[in-house]
């Protein structure tokens, strides 16, 4: 017996700041440029965990601009993106390698890679929460349809209008997801 795809909850994460410590220079974040630079940050790994036992579909989207710009390979990209699913429960990795002025429909805050993602794994977005640590993610979740999590590292940049719940980590965001689970779909946005 087979889980209804319909029905199928996903909690859409960002990477850097959400999963792995990024660089901070300036009051703004950036990704690790290497494997050997990864750093998972504390509380993740049993978060997922959490989550991956609720029965909630773990995606991460993540914006990956450094490559466009020729200051990061695409092969270090997903070399990160092997590792990180080596040691957590992550599902899927979908990422823009796009910047800004590539107008791309993939690069958050557009909600190209979540919709992309839902429709391959059937997720029910309205069931589903978005979690991330810029305004983009924010709004791409919105976009979406998803419930938002921002987590608040007081960068130095614009914050999102209205997320649905603001925590100081992906531990703390994990828990308000799972308190949620009870409701029905349609009550979950």
């Amino acid at each position: 017996m087979g889980v209804d795809r319909e029905s199928r909850r996903a909690v859409v994460l960002d990477r850097d700041s959400v999963i792995n410590r990024a660089v901070v220079r300036d009051g703004k974040p950036y990704p690790p440029a290497r494997v050997d630079e990864l750093e998972v940050l504390p509380g993740v790994a049993a978060a997922l965990e959490r989550l991956k036992t609720a029965g909630y579909l773990l995606i991460v989207v993540t914006n990956q601009p450094d490559v466009a710009r020729g200051t990061q390979s695409r092969a270090e990209v997903e070399a990160i993106h092997t590792r990180l699913a080596s040691i957590l429960p992550i599902d899927e990795f979908r990422t823009c390698y796009h910047d800004d002025d590539d107008a791309c429909a993939c690069r958050k805050p557009k909600p190209g890679l979540i919709l992309d993602s839902a429709r391959a794994h059937g997720v029910n977005l309205h069931a589903s929460v978005m979690v991330g640590d810029r305004w983009r993610d924010v709004e791409a979740g919105e976009q979406a349809g998803c419930a938002t999590v921002f987590l608040d590292y007081e960068y130095d940049e614009r914050k999102p209008r209205k997320p649905d719940a603001v925590f100081g980590s992906l531990a703390q965001a994990a828990e308000w997801i799972l308190s949620r689970r009870t409701r029905t779909s349609n009550e979950a946005c």
